[in-house]
């Protein structure tokens, strides 16, 4: 009897070791037809939501290629505007240009305001004109017009033209500082050693005086730079030249 459930044991035994390698041959296999099956087969969920997907990314590519090319357009544009802009403000150091005749005829001098203009002049590294004030500095009152010039001489041998830009400094001073008359933003024709003396008939608005920032502002610097005009050539913003 024992004998026989030894036997019985033992053949119980290696039925189990068998039924155990015969599994782990197929589940491999079973388990390869399943992840094939799933690979075969197309969700058509998936596929619809991958069509809408390719639909909004075209849309969202032509909303920035649209903008991108309406950031170039406007960049295009900006500079000119911004310029008028800012001549039209006095922002970013730039003085103010345009003004009725009869406002500058009744201004009121504050004979109590005085203040010293002090005159600088650049020229661009590809600009061969000499250029310089012929007055370092002059004293002025605000509601008080008054004249200075500017020198240039094109020491080539080839005729060059310039065209300037210029600003105020201190920045805020600029809504203050009118031009009546100037040479910026116009085109300069020098002969070959020609040299010409360039007016700048300005004055300061007496409003200067009214403001607390001014307060303290004895010196203002009015600055030119000469550029050579070439065709498609954009000029510095006023104030960030």
């Amino acid at each position: 009897m024992c004998n026989n459930s030894l036997h019985d044991l033992v053949n119980s035994r290696g039925l189990h070791s068998f039924a155990k390698q015969v599994l782990y041959r197929k589940a491999p296999q079973r388990l390869g037809y399943q992840i094939r099956g799933v690979k075969g087969r197309r969700n058509p969920y998936t596929a619809s939501q991958e069509e809408e997907w390719r639909k909004r990314n075209k849309t969202v590519l032509t909303y920035i290629a649209a903008a991108g090319i309406g950031m170039i357009g406007m960049s295009y544009a900006a500079v000119p505007l911004y310029r008028l802009y800012c001549q039209a403000t006095g922002l970013g150091g730039t003085a103010v240009a345009g003004h009725d005749a009869g406002v500058v005829e009744t201004m009121k001098p504050v004979k109590d305001r005085v203040i010293k203009i002090t005159f600088n002049a650049d020229v661009h590294a590809s600009m061969q004109w000499n250029f310089r004030p012929q007055q370092s500095e002059i004293y002025v009152v605000p509601g008080e017009t008054a004249l200075a010039f500017y020198k240039a001489r094109n020491p080539t041998d080839k005729p060059v033209i310039g065209i300037s830009t210029y600003n105020v400094v201190p920045f805020d001073a600029g809504q203050y500082f009118n031009k009546i008359q100037c040479f910026c933003f116009e085109e300069q024709r020098l002969n070959p050693q020609e040299e010409v003396d360039m007016p700048v008939f300005f004055f300061i608005d007496p409003e200067f005086d009214d403001d607390p920032r001014m307060a303290r502002v004895d010196t203002i610097i009015l600055s030119y730079t000469f550029f050579e005009a070439k065709e498609g050539q954009k000029l510095p913003i006023p104030g960030y030249s």
